[in-house]
C-alpha cells in the first residue's frame, strides 16, 4: 500500500467506480421471515452465497487485479490461500486472461484444490499450514515478478468489498444496523467506510469469533496485535493478526465489536437454513449469530437490520458438529451432571421429575453401589429460565446436579466417554491438545510423549476442521513434571492441564 493513507472519500470513488461486475453479481438481500418473527425485528441476508465462488472474496480479487498494469499481467498473480480468497483469485486470473499461481498448504482438501484448478489457477502445493505456504507465496513473488495479491490488507481488495455496502444501501435505505463478520478486517472495513459517508446513522457492527478476535483485541491494544492461537472452526476468519489498514477504517468507522461462540455460530447456521434452506459456512453465519445477540443483549425492537452470509464453502463434515451443537447455541438444550441412586427405578423417577420434557442424551455406566453420576441433555422450549427450573426442580427431589450446558471438556469430549474410569488407582494429568489436521500429527504426538510416559486416556474426534481436539491422560508422578513439559514444548502443539475439570473429575477420574 502507498504512504499516503487514502480519506473516506477516496473509498467512496473507488467503490462506486469498482469494476466487479464484470464478474460478480450484485447478491439479493433476503428477507428472513422466521428470525424476524422470533426476534421482533426485520431481519434481512445479504446472500453473497449466490456469488460464483459461493463467497464475498471475489469482489476484493478482481479489483484489485482488474487495476494492474499492463505489465504486471503480463508477469502473473499469486495468492496464498486454502479457502475463499484462492478461488477468486483464480476466477478473476482466468477472467481477466491473467496467468494465477494459488500457493496452497498440502493439507488442504482435494475438494477446495479441485476447485480452484476447475477456476482456472494453477496450484503450488506446499508447507503444512497456511504461515508456510505464504511464505512460500512471496517467495516465488519476488523470484518471478509476480503481484501478490493480499486477502484483505490492501486499499484496492477493501473498496472491492465495500461494493457490498453500496448494494445494502441501494436495496434498502431503511437499513438502521448492519452487522459485518470480521476475520482480518477487509469485508468490514469496506462496508463500514461507505455506509458511513452517506447514511451515518446507521449502525455498523462488527462481529466475530471468540477463539479468532484479532480485531477486538487490536481496538483494546491501540494497534493490530498477534493473537497467541486462533480456534479454526469459522476458518474464513480465523486470522491473528488484522491489518493495518483495515485496523485503521475498522477503528473509525465500526460502531461496536461484537464476540460469538462456536455454539451461537453454530444455532446461526441453523436459523439460515430454517429460512433459506441455504448451507452457510461458520464464517458465513458469524454475521447473523452478531445480530441474534445483540438483540438479546439489547433488547432492540422494531428494527430493520442486515446479516451478510459471506461465503458458503462449507466442509460437508463440520456438518456433524453443527448439528450437535446448534440446539445448545439456541439455548434450546441444557446439559447437566446429576447424581441419582444407584437402584432400580431410579432412571424412571428422574424422568418423571422431568415431566413431558424431552431427554435428547443420557450417558451411564455402572460404577459403584450407591449412587450414580449421569449425563444427561434436555430439549428446551424457554432457554435459560426453563433450565434452572429444571435445575431447581431436580434438586428439591435431593438430586445433586451441576449444569455443564457451557463445559466445552463436557461437550467435545466427556459425553462420548462417560463411565470409562480406570480399573485400579492410578496417577494422572489430563491433557487438551489442538492436533493439526495432517498426516503424521498423531504419529508425531505418540513418538515426541507417548513412548516416555504412559497413556491412560485418549479421545479424539474429527469436526471437519484444520485442528481437531484432543483429550490425552498420563500416568505423571511430580517428579516427572520438568521433563513432561519439556517435551510439550518441543511437541509445538497448543495444550492445556485440565486435570481440574469438574467433568472430568465427577464421569472419568481416578477414585
Amino acid at each position: 500500500m502507498s504512504d499516503t493513507q487514502p480519506q473516506a472519500s477516496d473509498y467512496l470513488r473507488k467503490i462506486l467506480l469498482s469494476p466487479v461486475y464484470e464478474v460478480a453479481k450484485v447478491t439479493p438481500l433476503q428477507t428472513l421471515k422466521k428470525i424476524s418473527d422470533r426476534l421482533g425485528n426485520h431481519v434481512a441476508l445479504k446472500r453473497e452465497d449466490l456469488q460464483p465462488v459461493h463467497s464475498f472474496k471475489l469482489r476484493g480479487a478482481y479489483n484489485k487485479i482488474a487495476g494492474l498494469s499492463e505489465e504486471q499481467r503480463a508477469k502473473g498473480i499469486i495468492a496464498a490461500s486454502a479457502g475463499n480468497h484462492a478461488q477468486g483469485v483464480a476466477l478473476s486470473g482466468a477472467k481477466l486472461k491473467i496467468p494465477a499461481i494459488i500457493v496452497m498448504p498440502t493439507t488442504t482438501p482435494d475438494i477446495k484444490i479441485d476447485a480452484v484448478r476447475r477456476m482456472g489457477g494453477n496450484v503450488v502445493l506446499f508447507g503444512n499450514s497456511f504461515d508456510e505456504a505464504y511464505a512460500e507465496s512471496r517467495r516465488l513473488a519476488a523470484e518471478h515478478g509476480y503481484t501478490l495479491i493480499p486477502p484483505y490488507d490492501d486499499v484496492d481488495v477493501i473498496a472491492g468489498q465495500g461494493t457490498i455496502g453500496r448494494e445494502l444501501l441501494e436495496q434498502d435505505t431503511r437499513l438502521t444496523h448492519v452487522f459485518v463478520q470480521v476475520g482480518g478486517g477487509g469485508l468490514a472495513a469496506g462496508v463500514a467506510v461507505y455506509i458511513k459517508q452517506l447514511l451515518p446513522n446507521i449502525k455498523v457492527i462488527g462481529v466475530e469469533a471468540e477463539g479468532s478476535a484479532s480485531m477486538k483485541a487490536a481496538l483494546a491494544a491501540g494497534e493490530p496485535v498477534n493473537l497467541p492461537r486462533v480456534s479454526m472452526f469459522a476458518d474464513g476468519v480465523a486470522v491473528k493478526r488484522a491489518g493495518d489498514e483495515t485496523f485503521r477504517l475498522c477503528r473509525e468507522y465500526l460502531d461496536d465489536i461484537i464476540t460469538v461462540t462456536n455454539d451461537e455460530i453454530c444455532a446461526a447456521l441453523k436459523d439460515i437454513f430454517d429460512d433459506t434452506r441455504a448451507v452457510a459456512e461458520p464464517s458465513g453465519a458469524l454475521s447473523l449469530a452478531g445480530l441474534k445477540k445483540y438483540v438479546e443483549t439489547t433488547h432492540t425492537r422494531g428494527a430493520r437490520m442486515a446479516a451478510i452470509l459471506s461465503g458458503a464453502n462449507v466442509n460437508f463434515h463440520s456438518l456433524r458438529y453443527v448439528s450437535e451443537r446448534c440446539e445448545l447455541g439456541e439455548k434450546r438444550e441444557g446439559v447437566l451432571a446429576v447424581t441419582i441412586p444407584e437402584r432400580k427405578g431410579a432412571f424412571l423417577e428422574f424422568c418423571h421429575i422431568l415431566g413431558k420434557r424431552m431427554v435428547t442424551e443420557f450417558n451411564y455406566r455402572y460404577s459403584e453401589d450407591k449412587e450414580a453420576t449421569i449425563f444427561v441433555s434436555v430439549r428446551l422450549s424457554n432457554g435459560t429460565e426453563e433450565l434452572l427450573q429444571v435445575i431447581a426442580d431436580l434438586q428439591k427431589s435431593g438430586y445433586g446436579v451441576m449444569n455443564i450446558t457451557d463445559n466445552s471438556l463436557a461437550k467435545n469430549h466427556v459425553r462420548y466417554m462417560v463411565g470409562g474410569r480406570p480399573c485400579k488407582p492410578v496417577q494422572e494429568r489430563l491433557f487438551s491438545f489442538e492436533f493439526p489436521e495432517q498426516p503424521g500429527a498423531l504419529l508425531r504426538f505418540l513418538e515426541t510423549l507417548g513412548t516416555l510416559w504412559n497413556i491412560t486416556l485418549f479421545h479424539y474426534r474429527n469436526h471437519g476442521a484444520d485442528y481437531g481436539y484432543v483429550l490425552c491422560a498420563f500416568e505423571l508422578s511430580d517428579d516427572d513434571m520438568p521433563a513432561f513439559n519439556h517435551h510439550l514444548q518441543e511437541l509445538g502443539y497448543p495444550s492445556r492441564d485440565v486435570s481440574d475439570d469438574v467433568t472430568y473429575k465427577m464421569f472419568l477420574a481416578p477414585r
